[in-house]
């Protein structure tokens, strides 16, 4: 057997399991996020973060979901490695930069406060009717890093987001790559409330970060007399996600996520 040490971390409720490789040799990374993120038979998360040299940056993030596939960007899973880098490397700084497959992503660390910098958003889509159950329903799409359908509703409290945002998930329009699906319904000019199903978790979680991002820039186009630049992202969590960003013309830029991202425990994985 083999073991490994791993760190579990949290950020708005979004929990991973965080694996330095740097310091280890670990093959079967798919098979290894399968069996590590189950909350049955392994630690149990909503993703595994796996860290590696980069020659372009600090650190090099990779992402792998609960069902093995990886994904291009996480925003929570980014701040938790952010903090987790001022941390544990030698020598780190509280401006971190993080490969990722969506790109570079510039982060700042105050203890268990993190923000990063996203990398500029696109492939914006506006009122795209999609048929489900005989219902249409228009949707908005643009890709945050991951790409993300957004869906402006009342009673958010009481939809199914899971039956419904897996239909929305696999649909045809969405294919090959799906989409995160984020239901989001507007609690005043500032603030948002958001309930998202992940594609690789494959279920409904308490915060996702590149949702939240997403849900911001829509809510600034659909509703451009009311929106402001930096607005309050209610999770499912409780937890608050603030994000910041500038806007001219349906184009954004400086786009910021930030909220809170902490250790929970350290182990021993036995593969």
């Amino acid at each position: 057997m083999k073991k490994i040490n791993f760190t579990k971390m949290v950020a708005a409720g979004n929990d991973f399991v965080v694996i330095a490789l740097l310091r280890y040799c670990v093959i079967g990374l798919k098979e290894l996020s399968r069996e590590i993120c189950d909350r049955k038979f392994g630690v149990g998360a909503d993703g595994l973060l796996v860290l590696e040299k980069s020659k372009i940056a600090d650190i090099k993030m990779r992402i792998f979901n609960p069902d093995g596939s990886e994904a291009e960007m996480c925003g929570n899973g980014a701040r938790c490695v952010a903090v987790y880098t001022k941390r544990y490397i030698p020598g780190a700084k509280p401006q971190i930069k993080i490969e990722t497959k969506a790109g570079i992503i510039n982060s700042e660390v105050n203890q268990e406060e993190a923000k990063i910098k996203l990398t500029d958003p696109k492939n914006l889509r506006l009122d795209i009717p999609i048929k489900i159950s005989n219902r249409t329903l228009c949707v908005n799409f643009i890709d945050t890093g991951v790409p993300h359908v957004v869906i402006f509703v009342e009673g958010l409290d009481k939809m199914d987001v899971v039956n419904l945002g897996r239909r929305i998930r696999y649909h045809k329009k969405f294919a090959p790559r799906g989409a995160n699906v984020d239901f989001v319904e507007v609690l005043n000019d500032d603030s948002l409330k958001i309930r998202t199903y992940e594609r690789g978790v494959e279920d409904e979680t308490l915060a996702c970060g590149t949702g939240a991002v997403a849900s911001a820039l829509l809510y600034a186009i659909r509703y451009p007399l009311s929106a402001n630049h930096k607005l309050n992202i209610h999770t499912r969590s409780k937890e608050i996600l603030k994000v910041y960003f500038e806007e001219a013309e349906h184009k954004f830029k400086n786009i910021w996520l930030e909220g809170k991202a902490r250790i929970v425990y350290e182990g021993v994985y036995y593969v």
